[in-house]
């Protein structure tokens, strides 16, 4: 098959650009998709008036540029079922939203395990109210992803949150970050989820002496993002590719006008490369 992955990139890595703009900038580099997190500099909101939307379609219309998915807040790992009684709400807000919007998928967190609660609660949490969700997604033809993130990190656990939960709508974006970070080799992140994947977040890092990470430009750090690339191809991954550069929550790393191209580049050269006869 192909090696060549449509490619989106996330929202985050330009949060001083004005939607306008970063559909510009994506149609320019050979992006195709946006992620939408960060929308006229903060988190999209799940009340987003009407005028805005009509707007928004303007603008993808005018460039040729979908938006792929909306990335999220919610989580359902409290210990407190109000709490994660109102996370759902958002959630099916949020789902109504891309239904309307014309948006195939929203991003969710699984959330951290807090004081006085268990992994494996978390994970029943988690499990509980993405069954509770399923229905309402696929009524709207919108899949849940569950992102491999803070307590899920490892497709370990985003794998027992998800296996209960017997729904088209409802997916695993691997962010091929956290799983490395925790020491889950990628293959063994695709073994446990990849039947679910249906999103790729792809970034790279580099371990500081201190056991912290510094997010740096694609294939300048220690993340196997090529590799990574590769075990999509081998096993038939036909999704977007989607370059999250962590700018507003990290300012100091590369302006977006740097990260973006650079990182549609690289990844179209080793596209590329696999495409190559042998």
């Amino acid at each position: 098959m192909s090696a060549t992955f449509p490619l989106a990139f996330s929202t985050l890595g330009c949060p001083e650009w004005s939607f306008e703009y970063a559909a510009e900038q994506a149609a320019a580099s050979g992006y195709v998709a946006l992620e939408v997190r960060i929308l006229d500099g903060q988190i999209v909101p799940a009340d987003l008036p009407s005028q805005r939307r009509r707007e928004i379609k303007t603008v993808l219309e005018r460039t040729g540029v979908e938006i792929i998915a909306l990335g999220l807040s919610t989580r359902f790992s409290s210990p407190d079922a109000n709490v994660r009684a109102a996370n759902l709400a958002d959630l099916k807000r949020y789902i109504e939203l891309a239904a309307d919007m014309g948006v195939p998928m929203v991003r969710t967190f699984g959330g951290n395990v807090e004081e006085g609660s268990s992994v494996d609660q978390a994970i029943d949490w988690v499990a509980q109210n993405l069954a509770t969700v399923a229905p309402f997604a696929e009524k709207h033809n919108v899949t849940v992803l569950l992102e491999t993130h803070d307590a899920f990190c490892r497709g370990a656990e985003v794998a027992r949150a998800l296996q209960p939960v017997d729904s088209p709508n409802i997916a695993a974006v691997w962010d091929v970050h956290h799983p490395f970070r925790m020491g889950e080799s990628i293959e063994d992140t695709w073994r446990l989820i990849g039947q679910r994947v249906r999103h790729v977040h792809i970034k790279d890092a580099r371990l500081r002496p201190d056991g912290s990470w510094q997010l740096v430009l694609l294939g300048e750090g220690e993340v196997p993002c090529r590799d990574v690339l590769a075990l999509l191809v081998r096993k038939g991954y036909n999704g977007y590719i989607c370059a999250e550069w962590e700018k507003k929550w990290h300012p100091e790393i590369e302006e977006p006008e740097v990260a973006m191209p650079q990182h549609a580049q690289t990844l179209r050269a080793w596209m590329e490369e696999f495409d190559a006869p042998a």
